[in-house]
């Protein structure tokens, strides 16, 4: 044996203690029983600090009650959230797995965030009372208690992403800890947090057209800038699905990084821009630029974990705003359509000068074709959905029809194109066989390595063939992206960890196939796994990435079941896209109403 583990990995695979869960069922008990009390309250007169606190804030941003208030506890908490996803993400990446939501310091962020963000749906529907109706498109819940249907939206994505929270532990129990961005519970917990970004901006439209009937207006110029704030929330949220890559540890065909890059531009630009007016998309993007920059300088040179980097989008705004000069600004669904086949062609050509600087994966020849099949149709149904949300906002919507093909085709883009980019293969009797050389000391191994790689496994430009080391103890993630010597071999650039609790593999994607070979991977206790030594030479065969990358998983329970929980996820997230799809066409259709009540055979005007 060249190099054996120092200490065997101890933390539980199968979900938290008992203690821990009951010590978290009990403070949200408590929390939300204060929470009840404190609604009934306000309802029944008996506090009145609520509804002062709602009109002071209110007087200060010239809106109403049930909107700063909100709007208060979504900035706080998306930021907050945002901080310890990223936080969390990094110590997985760098630790590995843990011993429980309380012995994450990053959960406490998280949960923080996640309950904050149902507060702030849930005080946006308790705050009216004695019959007040907050605004046009307000939602009859009792004979005297009306709710904003933006409200109703944001509270229905924070449960969602809250009640992901303990559904991950009941998931670990019975799938174990799959150490990925993409399982289904984790995706209820961001998905839930980034959809809520929509529903703020829809509060907050609903909130200045109450302030209008009022005879008040916001200043042109501060609803600008809260707006873009606004949609540069959101292309944070669309884009937190893609951190596997921006960590440079994806667990997925690459064909699904400019896939994520252009749904996320394609629907929060085209939206920003025609519905705010120029400049917004670029004023989005340095929104997001700004705040995701400040939490990666938190994350890695304050807090001293793993190194994440970010797409850029300033191409795709700077394309969007090149074509609104044209007319058709003028013609919403024209442009969205066209926008979102810009963004999804140049854009991508754009964010590819940026993602080959900064990011572990450069965007090679190899992918391409099937990159292009794949994000052209998703950016431009994005870029679709991104006009109508805009002309909702407007109170401008198409047709029923035109709006529910459109909604509708998008999903069904999407959805094909994840299925294609999930499908993956590994070579039948491949092998790669390496010489190991040590560079490193006995506390700190470390080796650089010759491989050969068996015939028809890559081709001459695959994706990447490189070796990750991750888990390691806080120390990051470690990757190096081989230099090619000959038809099948491969060296090192620089050493690579093994030893102590580092895994390290030979990764390699060349068209669909995505597959890896363990170099060294710790004893685990807790599996029941041995150790598999770094030698000085061996070969091995290629195995699914997801067998080395997700130890933890298990396959002990029928697949039935694990067919079914991912089913209903999807449902939930489909129900999340149906949720703001119907609150705003409401709002839409309420004020369109309204603009033809007040001037009988006008045609609806831009409102925005």
């Amino acid at each position: 044996m060249f190099i054996s583990a120092a200490d065997p990995v101890t933390a539980p695979t199968g979900g938290a203690e008992l203690e821990q869960v009951v010590w978290l069922s009990v403070a949200a008990t408590v929390v939300t029983i204060i929470l009840l009390v404190i609604a009934w309250a306000h309802r029944t007169h008996r506090i009145e600090w609520f509804d002062r606190l709602g009109k002071r804030l209110g007087a200060r941003y010239d809106e109403p009650g049930w909107s700063t208030i909100p709007t208060m506890f979504v900035a706080s908490s998306l930021i907050v959230a945002l901080l310890g996803f990223m936080w969390d993400v990094s110590l997985h990446a760098g630790r590995g797995r843990d011993a429980g939501p309380l012995a994450n310091p990053a959960h406490y962020l998280i949960l923080y965030g996640l309950f904050a963000l149902f507060v702030a749906g849930m005080s946006a529907i308790v705050y009216p009372r004695d019959g007040e109706k907050p605004g046009i498109a307000s939602v009859r819940i009792t004979r005297h208690w009306y709710a904003p249907v933006s409200g109703i939206f944001i509270a229905g994505c924070g449960l969602y992403a809250l009640i992901g929270f303990p559904l991950d532990d009941v998931w670990h129990r019975l799938f174990g800890q799959d150490v990925t961005l993409w399982g289904p519970t984790h995706l209820m917990l961001i998905g839930g947090a980034g959809l809520s970004t929509a529903g703020i901006i829809l509060l907050n439209r609903e909130a200045e057209l109450a302030m209008r009937l009022r005879g008040k207006a916001v200043p042109v110029w501060l609803k600008t800038i809260m707006t873009s704030t606004a949609f540069g929330a959101l292309l944070i949220g669309l884009s937190v699905f893609q951190a596997e890559f921006d960590f440079g540890i994806a667990q997925f065909r690459m064909v699904f990084a400019p896939l994520m890059i252009v749904a996320a531009a394609g629907i929060t630009l085209v939206a920003a821009r025609l519905y705010i007016g120029p400049g917004a998309a670029i004023g989005a993007v340095v929104f997001f630029l700004l705040m995701r920059g400040i939490i990666s300088f938190i994350v890695t040179d304050v807090m001293g974990e793993a190194v994440h980097v970010f797409p850029l989008y300033l191409g795709s705004a700077v394309l969007v705003e090149l074509l609104a000069i044209s007319r058709l600004r003028h013609k919403p669904l024209w442009f969205g359509a066209v926008a979102g086949l810009l963004i999804g062609t140049v854009g991508l050509v754009l964010e590819k000068l940026w993602n080959d600087q900064v990011f572990q994966f450069p965007w090679t020849q190899d992918m391409w074709l099937e990159s292009l099949a794949m994000a052209i149709p998703v950016a431009i149904g994005s870029g679709l959905c991104g006009a109508l949300f805009a002309l909702g906002l407007q109170g401008r919507l198409p047709s029923k029809n035109v709006g529910r093909v459109i909604v509708t085709a998008s999903v069904v883009a999407l959805s094909a194109a994840v299925a294609n980019g999930l499908h993956a293969t590994v070579p039948k009797d491949g092998s790669a066989t390496f010489a190991l050389t040590q560079v490193g000391t006995a506390d700190a191994p470390e080796v650089t390595a010759e491989v050969t790689i068996s015939d028809g496994v890559v081709d001459a430009d695959p994706t990447w063939v490189q070796i990750t080391a991750w888990q390691g103890g806080g120390e990051g993630v470690v990757t190096d992206r081989l230099r090619r010597t000959g038809d099948n071999t491969f060296e090192t650039t620089k050493p690579v960890p093994v030893g102590g609790n580092w895994k390290t593999l030979l990764r390699v994607q060349d068209g669909r196939t995505l597959a890896a070979v363990p170099i060294f991977l710790p004893a685990d206790g807790p599996l029941k796994a041995e150790e598999v030594p770094a030698e000085a030479s061996f070969t091995r065969d290629f195995v699914p990435e997801i067998d080395i990358l997700q130890r933890e998983r298990t396959d002990d329970h029928p697949a039935w079941i694990w067919m079914a929980a991912n089913m209903v996820v999807l449902l939930c997230s489909l129900g999340m896209i149906l949720g703001i799809c119907i609150a705003v066409s409401r709002v839409a259709r309420k004020l369109e109403e309204h603009e033809a009540a007040e001037a009988p055979g006008r045609t609806p005007t831009l409102t925005s």
